[in-house]
């Protein structure tokens, strides 16, 4: 039920800007024109802002950056056509979002990561945890997942053997903590920290909430064989947009990695 409501708020939006970027100028889907990316206002918006005010007219490239602060809409919009691509999501998360919504969405280039963690107003080891704590995870079905598994890693919970990208609580053997679990929009996790014990919090939203995952997580994702890497994206079809291939290089220039580096301090690691 969750997520036929978040996905009907998210077309509706979609449509509302269509009919904003067609006055502006049409379809972004074409190859002539501005190529306009929707993206996560932190760290994607940011990264593709580098690009575009350093990198991309030197590449005859004219982008324009549209900021979501939500995971659906845009995938919807770069589907619909009223945008040309997108930079927000992993191959998990976009795998499990065409499977259920019919869509045709491709990865391009990996980017970077944003270490999942989880984070605390009232304790400061994950092991002072009391026993039945509350804890906030994302609600979507790949994040909460892949929150699970970060508390799986580290000995809070144990689940069942071969789980997947699908993981939900129910999937839990061993809570020795007995912690309960508040699903919220993943944009919500880290406002939920002064009425939770704990939250696991996306990367990019703990940036924008002046959270330091190096720093404040009590538990940190391991960078090692991580699947969750963020990527360019269109729609299927659109690979080979001369546009498209201009950011893919300069997304995965020497100049991005620096940016990347010198910005974000660990928060966010370059993947290329």
């Amino acid at each position: 039920m969750r997520n036929t409501a978040k996905i009907t708020t998210a077309t509706l939006a979609a449509g509302a800007l269509t009919l904003g970027l067609s006055a502006c100028g049409g379809d972004s889907s074409g190859t002539d024109g501005p190529l306009i990316v929707a993206a996560s206002p932190t760290p994607h918006a940011e990264i593709l802002n580098y690009v575009k005010d350093n990198l991309a007219k030197k590449e005859g490239l004219d982008l324009q950056v549209k900021e979501f602060t939500d995971y659906v809409t845009p995938n919807t919009a770069t589907q619909d056509g009223s945008v040309g691509a997108n930079y927000f999501q992993n191959k998990p998360y976009l795998d499990d979002f065409n499977k259920k919504n019919g869509t045709d969405i491709v990865p391009v280039v990996t980017v970077h990561l944003e270490p999942l963690g989880l984070y605390s107003h009232k304790v400061k080891k994950a092991d002072d945890l009391k026993s039945g704590a509350t804890v906030a995870v994302p609600n979507d079905t790949v994040n909460e997942a892949r929150a699970l598994k970060l508390l799986a890693a580290h000995g809070l919970i144990t689940l069942k053997d071969g789980v997947g990208s699908e993981a939900t609580p129910s999937d839990i053997t061993k809570n020795p903590k007995k912690l309960k679990f508040k699903e919220l929009e993943a944009a919500q996790t880290p406002r939920s920290l002064d009425d939770v014990d704990a939250a696991v919090v996306n990367g990019n939203y703990a940036l924008e909430s002046d959270l330091k995952p190096a720093k404040d997580a009590l538990v940190l994702e391991s960078p090692k064989n991580n699947p969750y890497g963020n990527f360019l994206a269109v729609k299927k079809g659109q690979e080979d947009d001369p546009r498209v291939k201009k950011l893919a290089k300069l997304l995965t220039s020497p100049e991005v990695k620096k940016f990347i580096q010198d910005k974000y301090d660990g928060a966010v690691l370059a993947s290329f």
